[in-house]
């Protein structure tokens, strides 16, 4: 089943030169995937391709200059993108949860962590204090806090950065929402910490048959708990389909370059680095936007590529798809 549906999403900033001229980035073009239910789709690319800004312009996040222009965002049967504020804000936080990336600025440093969950609940529902209170105590528990009634007095600043991450995802999914977005959840925390955060929050979603959308730049997290990919670049989404499927044959030159520039092959000396910075997004190239970084460009790749359907939902934007499947790196 379906949660959410993205479908050509488009996004702009428009900002005025010194001279007063309007200028305008894309900075999401035409963006397209789903996630559904019980199962956790990656979003991957560089710094700047789009993927956070992605999930601001589902939530209706955005601030000026950035503007969503076009495209769907359908969740339970409702385009979230034409939603009224009031309603949105009903669906932040109950039916869809947000995972940040740094707890620290997520939290309110001056009440306490159990005040907040409690808070939490009661913007979305009338709830009695002390049932507000047990449910908090729980879903502290449920994400591995110890001695969680003594954690529910705790100020943010006497938390751990693990400790924090797991009362953000607490608060998260203590309205028990169907769909949860974490961007960068991991970031800034060391590996086994890591690990912790992303085993319970694969247990959570599989457990409450929920979907989730991890956004990350980690192609290992990805590896270990995506069902599905989709990799960004440059606010397009240039190769999708099942995690065994990209990572066993990426078909577009950029997934082949970030594949081989994880640390592990570069440290065997099989990878290489990513080549140049990503392209100014007031200024695309025209046609294939990967074209001024890749190897195989040709005069083909000054117009658009389509849209090449490998079989079994393994999609890739590229004029030589099909050539690059089953290549090696």
């Amino acid at each position: 089943m379906t949660l959410l549906a993205i479908d050509n999403l488009e996004t702009d900033f428009v900002s005025r030169t010194l001279d007063d001229e309007i200028r305008v980035a894309h900075a999401l073009n035409k963006v397209s995937f789903e996630v559904n239910r019980g199962e956790i789709v990656g979003l991957v690319g560089e710094t700047g391709a789009g993927k956070s800004l992605t999930a601001q312009s589902v939530l209706g996040l955005l601030r000026a200059p950035a503007r969503v222009v076009g495209g769907e965002a359908v969740f339970d049967g409702r385009d979230l993108l034409t939603l009224p504020p009031a309603e949105m804000n009903e669906l932040r936080g109950y039916e869809i949860g947000l995972v940040v990336q740094n707890p620290r600025t997520s939290l309110d440093p001056l009440c306490r962590i159990g005040d907040q969950l409690v808070r939490m609940q009661r913007a979305h529902r009338p709830v009695n204090g002390r049932v507000a209170r047990k449910k908090a105590v729980d879903m502290l528990a449920a994400v591995g806090i110890p001695e969680p009634e003594r954690r529910m007095r705790a100020w943010p600043h006497e938390l751990s950065g693990g400790m924090a991450q797991r009362v953000l995802m607490a608060m998260a999914l203590i309205n028990e929402p169907r769909l949860l977005i974490a961007d960068e959840p991991t970031t800034g925390l060391d590996v086994t910490v890591q690990a912790a955060i992303l085993d319970l929050l694969r247990q959570i979603v599989l457990e409450r048959s929920m979907g989730a959308l991890i956004i990350t730049h980690d192609l290992g997290v990805v590896a270990h708990y995506c069902e599905r990919v989709a990799v960004m670049f440059a606010g397009s989404i240039v190769e999708e389909g099942t995690v065994d499927a990209v990572f066993e044959t990426p078909s577009h030159p950029y997934t082949r370059a970030l594949l081989s520039a994880t640390p592990e092959r570069l440290k065997l000396g099989s990878g290489r680095q990513l080549g140049g910075p990503p392209p100014d997004l007031y200024n695309l190239p025209i046609g294939c936007h990967y074209r001024d970084r890749c190897e195989r460009v040709r005069d083909i790749c000054t117009t658009p590529p389509p849209a090449t359907d490998l079989g079994e939902g393994h999609r890739v934007q590229c004029h030589f798809a099909k050539d690059l499947e089953g290549q090696p790196l």
